[in-house]
């Protein structure tokens, strides 16, 4: 165990200090640059200056109350309705596309309406995957190590996954699904040849379906050289490299930001982090990407005591997680800051978004329930120690 961490407990819940620090961090930071980022929005739509604000702390409190009863549902509980689990979220991707079911935006199905709040279905699908995908390899490791077979069964239900999310369309989502399910058959011990050939095959089709499709590939062109078109094609990666110079080091101060009043698209969602840029400076920047490499790190020290534990199943949900949380955050201020091509991906647990904050929250709250048990479990493994009784002279 790792014992320069420390560990809380409540009862016989034990909570991960750095961990809960992070999250209620980046939750805390994303709110207030959230309101900051939609204020004048809330006059001109709603007629309400705290419309996004009010709802967006709705969704995070719904999201921690509903990862608060995660942290109570057994590990093992988790791997007996992945695979139901995984099927439900693929029959929601169906719904959504019933005419009349789905809410669209931006000319993309992509949401449900439940209960008054929007829910991106495709991140109940990131959700389901983990947790799939966890429960196989638990069940099919030596398998996933040996054989192609092993390795492309797991990816039928992802491919299918990926199809109906390019229906909406999504392709930012179809591309985080698979690359959590091969990030973790990666760490399972996949054999490298058999992974790198994998690899190979996802790459090449992810970039059929960008060469084939205009406005995605407009999107690369535009991200290489977005300046030669800046007023169309590169008009968001302008604004938000914009917003990056202007907030040099320390920013132009909260609720200053200038990019999101009459530029950044989606300053409030996709363009958190420009805005956080912009007001915070460079120093809010290295906050946030402090905060994320502490939550991410906390995901894979948990695996890591995990599988030393034997508990697999558990060590891949966290494997998982770090996977999700990373790859995501990583891509969000990528596009942010021009390094990646502009996909409409939130900031975790930051951007304006019920099924986003909600289902993240839900995530973190498995993700502190697999830390619990392994905890609970390595410390009930550790003998008592002997009480030595001398003996009274007669």
């Amino acid at each position: 165990m790792n014992r320069k961490v420390k560990t809380s407990r409540i009862g016989r819940f034990h909570y991960d200090t750095p961990l809960a620090t992070s999250c209620l961090g980046l939750l805390l930071i994303g709110y207030v640059m959230v309101t900051s980022s939609s204020l004048h929005l809330d006059g001109k739509i709603a007629d309400n200056l705290w419309n996004y604000p009010v709802k967006q702390l709705a969704h995070i409190t719904l999201g921690m109350v509903l990862g608060k009863c995660i942290t109570n549902i057994p590990v093992r509980s988790w791997e007996k309705i992945g695979p139901w689990l995984f099927i439900l979220s693929l029959l929601l991707l169906v719904v959504v596309m019933i005419p009349g079911a789905g809410h669209a935006v931006n000319g993309s199905t992509r949401w449900l309406s439940l209960g008054g709040i929007n829910i991106q279905v495709s991140e109940l699908v990131k959700f389901a995957a983990v947790v799939y995908m966890a429960g196989y390899i638990d069940r099919h490791q030596q398998g996933l190590r040996e054989s192609m077979l092993g390795m492309f069964k797991p990816l039928i239900l992802f491919c299918v996954a990926g199809f109906l999310l390019l229906l909406e369309p999504d392709f930012g989502s179809t591309v985080v699904i698979l690359i959590i399910a091969m990030g973790m058959m990666f760490l399972a011990g996949a054999r490298l040849s058999l992974f790198i050939m994998l690899l190979a095959v996802v790459a090449v089709a992810a970039a059929l379906l960008v060469i084939y499709e205009p406005y995605r590939m407009k999107r690369v062109t535009s991200f290489v050289n977005p300046w030669a078109d800046a007023l169309d094609t590169g008009f968001q990666l302008v604004q938000a490299l914009i917003a990056f110079g202007r907030g040099e080091v320390l920013g132009v101060g909260l609720g200053n930001g200038i990019q999101k009043l009459f530029y950044l698209p989606e300053a409030h969602t996709d363009f958190l982090f420009s805005v956080i840029a912009e007001e915070l400076g460079l120093l809010g920047v290295l906050v946030v990407i402090g905060l994320f490499s502490v939550l991410i790190w906390r995901s894979f020290t948990i695996a890591k005591i995990a599988e030393e534990s034997g508990e697999r199943f558990a060590a891949y949900l966290a494997y998982g997680l770090g996977i999700w949380f990373g790859f995501q955050a990583f891509v969000n201020m990528g596009v942010n800051m021009g390094v990646l091509p502009t996909k409409g991906l939130t900031l975790p647990l930051m951007s304006y978004g019920g099924g986003s904050v909600i289902v993240m929250c839900c995530a973190v709250g498995l993700l502190f329930r697999v830390h619990s048990e392994i905890t609970e479990k390595n410390a009930s493994d550790v003998p008592a120690p002997r009480v030595r009784v001398k003996a009274k002279n007669g």
